[in-house]
């Protein structure tokens, strides 16, 4: 039986949305790629206002994975990093973070692949949130999660804990301070997980693909998926 501390699962508490398909979006409107990247990143706003209005305490939105960063053409990891740095550059200058008690956390592996100006911004605008509690919105940068794993293996072999559980291998994750995922939403069809995402968080949690790509993922969209959600019986391997 794991031991896993958690209040109630059947609400919606946690919402993990994974973008997908912003260069597709791009290619079917004859536009270049950037094109795409930047009207996907305009739906962060809309998304994160709907999920919040609804009292779902923690989001959580994938933007890139280690391989995207890694594999993909220079120019679009640069552009990448600039809309990245734009986009935390306002989150960080909204007063509705603060009205709002929104903590922010940029997790994953990209401490040592992005530029020192991304950096720098990631740093202010997680140190300034880092007091608030009431909602909680986090990205995920860099991010694999079998990386996260073999990472989380190695540092228990190092410290040999006496007593091994859920908990205790939770505790060695990156994304160790967020709660079990209830509810994963894929946009763009392609119905399937990437990359061992969140494998620790997601043994429970439901999921929703949609053919919609993201740059036209509206808040109507997320509404239809969320209800969708509640009208789901959960059962919990019962």
């Amino acid at each position: 039986m794991l031991n896993i501390m958690r209040e109630d699962y059947s609400k919606l508490r946690h919402l993990v949305i994974i973008p997908d398909g912003n260069r597709r979006w791009a290619r079917r409107q004859k536009l270049p790629f950037w094109r795409g990247h930047q009207e996907g990143s305009r739906r962060f706003k809309e998304i994160v206002e709907e999920t919040f209005r609804q009292k779902i305490p923690y989001l959580t939105i994938w933007i890139a994975s280690q391989d995207n960063l890694k594999k993909r053409s220079a120019t679009e990891v640069r552009f990448l990093y600039q809309l990245f740095h734009k986009t935390f550059s306002q989150l960080l200058k909204n007063p509705r973070i603060q009205e709002d008690e929104v903590r922010i956390r940029i997790l994953g592996f990209w401490q040592t692949i992005v530029p020192q100006r991304l950096e720098e911004i990631i740093q202010k605008l997680t140190t300034k949130t880092r007091p608030y509690r009431k909602f909680n919105l986090t990205f995920l940068l860099a991010y694999d999660g079998i990386e996260e794993m073999l990472r989380a293996i190695q540092e228990m072999i190092q410290d040999s804990p006496r007593k091994v559980n859920y908990n205790t291998v939770k505790k060695y994750l990156v994304t160790s301070d967020l709660p079990p995922v209830d509810f994963i939403i894929r946009t763009g069809g392609e119905p399937h997980n990437s990359a061992g995402f969140m494998m620790w968080h997601s043994f429970y949690s439901q999921y929703y693909f949609t053919p919609t790509l993201l740059p036209d993922f509206t808040k109507k969209h997320l509404r239809k998926a969320i209800a969708d959600f509640k009208r789901r019986e959960r059962r919990f391997g019962g």
